[in-house]
């Protein structure tokens, strides 16, 4: 049975509201790159570019630089280092813990399997808030306040993950592929790097950005885990711009720029293994 092109017409019309819904998304981060290039006194001279006697009347020597130089200044560099080092650091240590994890709950029988489960599923009621002083407390006998582990530890095996990868593995990888493997010699361990792993890649991709994410927007934790300013990461350091009587836009516009730039890189990498990972149980085949 042959299907239905869609008109010229309903093409036009679908392609016109994409153009227009892209510029509605797109203009906030038009206006946050402009408003990082302006100085203080021309911040609010106009609501986007300065107004001026150039091209488009705007005063394009209006626009400088000097927002990111100060910012390199102030030690911006070493608070987007340790951004870096703590997201991906988290995010890898995370994917692989979790995908072993839901691996051993998806496909090994063993006693307790259900109770663990169940753990889990409980786990995810819980909200992170009120687990805040008792990750506190313990981290404190531990050892491990402010200290690079002390934050990094506790993301390490969230138990979202832990189901995301027990689901994907459950519905990705068939027991009759792993009962071959085991057939054919292959211990666990290699069944799981050499089998498992690429079934469910899409999942990797998806997980590894949303932990990132998670990891590099986190604000609360580094304020309480860390005290040494010099450790903290870019979300801290950006807040510390506000001042208590005035405020320079232009240099948090530039810090916010900073921080943005990074993760929309690494979305636009990881999109298609994002995409495929958020609907990999959508459809069953």
């Amino acid at each position: 049975m042959s299907v239905a092109r869609p008109s010229k017409l309903s093409r036009s019309i679908t392609h016109f509201v994409l153009i227009v819904l892209a510029i509605v998304v797109l203009l906030p981060y038009a206006w946050l790159l402009v408003a990082s290039l302006k100085s203080r006194e021309d911040f609010f001279s106009g609501m986007f570019f300065p107004p001026g006697d150039g091209f488009l009347g705007i005063s394009w020597e209006s626009l400088t630089l000097s927002n990111y130089t100060a910012l390199m200044e102030m030690g911006f560099g070493r608070a987007a280092i340790n951004s870096v080092f703590y997201a991906s650091t988290s995010a890898v240590f995370a994917t692989f813990i979790c995908a072993a994890t839901g691996y051993v709950l998806a496909k090994s029988k063993f006693r307790g399997r259900a109770f663990m489960t169940l753990v889990v599923l409980g786990s995810l009621i819980v909200p992170p808030t009120l687990l805040i002083a008792p990750s506190y407390e313990l981290l404190f006998h531990l050892g491990l306040l402010d200290s690079v582990w002390g934050l990094l530890l506790p993301t390490f095996a969230p138990a979202f993950g832990v189901f995301l990868f027990r689901q994907a593995v459950q519905q990705s990888v068939p027991d009759e592929l792993i009962e071959a493997a085991r057939i054919d010699g292959c211990s666990e361990a290699g069944i799981f790097m050499v089998i498992v792993l690429p079934l469910i890649r899409p999942m990797i991709g998806a997980f590894l950005l949303i932990t990132f994410l998670g990891m590099w927007n986190n604000f609360i934790s580094p304020q309480i885990v860390l005290q040494t300013s010099s450790k903290q990461p870019l979300s801290v350091a950006i807040s510390q711009l506000r001042g208590v009587y005035r405020t320079d836009y232009g240099l948090l516009m530039a810090a916010t720029v900073v921080s943005v730039a990074p993760v929309a890189v690494l979305f636009l990498v990881l999109q298609k293994q994002f995409i495929s990972g958020l609907t990999s149980g959508a459809v069953k085949g």
